[in-house]
């Protein structure tokens, strides 16, 4: 277990990616909604969906966790296994912190009205628009998803490059299209629509960390085979 905080510091030695710019951007993006919606003036209740910056950027710096940081750390005599559970601990503890950020800004954003604008920037319709509980769960499980996601990305192209990375991208396509195909062959789209429009947020929150696990046994299986 110290190994894997050690790992967890020795990225947060670059506090610029993993700490700075998230924040910066997510309140960087805040602001320029804020002016926009302080020109428009409007009475009824506003969503931007700005908030999926942050997400966005947690899949950036997944990426760059596997890119930039893994051949000096894999030089220091850390283990694949290590490196990857170590970053596994780092990923938890970010998406612990701006997860518990989202929702004091949710209380604020509340308590102010929308910012004294009728604007719901950090509450997301549906998704992250319920208690704060659910909404603390729901953004923890989505962020994590991000990062590891990102961080598969970021083991395929150390792997085998930019064309591995296209070969990952067009897998994942053609997975789609199987998918689509077998739902239209078997006249199951309704029963599809079916089940999203019965999904509560808790039911897509178990989904997605369903997702979280197959990112994270595909980015550990593509970490044992990775060469630095």
């Amino acid at each position: 277990m110290n190994t894997l905080v050690t790992i967890a510091r020795y990225h947060l030695v670059d506090r610029l990616q993993f700490l700075v710019l998230p924040v910066g951007v997510t309140f960087f993006a805040f602001g320029v909604n804020l002016a926009i919606f302080a020109t428009l003036q409007e009475d009824h209740q506003n969503y931007s969906g700005g908030l999926f910056t942050l997400f966005v950027f947690m899949l950036v710096c997944g990426a760059l966790s596997m890119t930039k940081s893994l051949p000096f750390g894999l030089a220091l005599g850390v283990s694949r296994r290590s490196y990857y559970l170590g970053t596994v601990l780092l990923v938890a503890g970010l998406s612990a912190l701006y997860s518990v950020g989202i929702v004091v800004l949710q209380a604020i954003e509340e308590a102010t009205g929308g910012w004294g604008l009728n604007l719901n920037y950090f509450r997301v319709p549906w998704l992250l628009n319920g208690p704060w509980y659910l909404t603390l769960l729901t953004s923890f499980v989505l962020l994590t998803l991000m990062f590891m996601y990102g961080m598969w990305y970021g083991l395929i192209y150390r792997r085998a490059a930019v064309v591995g990375v296209v070969l990952f991208s067009a897998a994942q396509v053609l997975v789609l299209l199987g998918i689509v195909l077998l739902l239209t062959w078997t006249g199951s789209w309704s029963k599809l629509g079916t089940f999203f429009s019965t999904l509560t947020v808790g039911g897509m929150t178990a989904v997605l960390a369903i997702l979280v696990c197959l990112a994270g046994v595909g980015g550990f299986a593509t970490m044992r085979r990775v060469t630095v």
